[in-house]
């Protein structure tokens, strides 16, 4: 596996992919409560910080590069998975819906991140033809990652700021 540190910006969004893929994997197979309330702490924070450096740095790089329809529905998908995550964060694994809803996220996420990487039409491969610098996105992925990573360990993950939901009682 490539060194981290001199990943371009679609390596290391690809590579956190793999990561929450491999989460939701460990999560279907945990037998304990225990077990799967602490692989959906990680799942948040990996999802948190990973939608955060999307939309602070990668999205807002690939507007005018991109369909914007596309860029769009990302946010939309991004806003949903929030919910989900605040959702699974303020519940444990005794909650009625607690499993079904990281199912739900996974499912979510799974979407998402085929609408990313499709080989031909996806937005990385959009944002690459269009000749975005993907090594300074890269390094500037990682730093605010690894930002974000110390602050969410320390206080815990923020309240979901959504960027499309627009709040509304039901």
């Amino acid at each position: 596996m490539p060194d981290s540190n001199n990943q371009d910006a679609i390596a290391l969004l690809k590579a956190d992919h793999r990561t929450v893929e491999e989460l939701f994997e460990q999560f279907e197979g945990a037998t304990s409560a225990s077990k799967k309330q602490k692989i959906a702490m990680q799942v948040c924070m990996e999802l948190t910080v990973h939608a955060t450096i999307e939309e602070e740095i990668f999205y807002p790089a690939c507007e005018g590069h991109v369909e914007e329809d596309l860029l769009k529905e990302a946010y939309v998908e991004h806003d949903g998975a929030k919910v989900l995550i605040a959702e699974i964060e303020a519940g444990s694994p005794d909650d009625d819906y607690y499993d079904a809803k990281v199912k739900v996220l996974s499912e979510q996420i799974e979407h998402h991140v085929r609408e990313e990487e499709a080989r031909m039409e996806g937005m990385f491969s959009q944002a690459r033809k269009a000749g975005l610098d993907m090594d300074a996105l890269g390094e500037q992925l990682r730093a605010r990652k690894e930002e974000l990573v110390a602050t969410y360990k320390a206080s815990g993950l923020p309240k979901p700021e959504l960027a499309t939901f627009t709040e509304t009682t039901v």
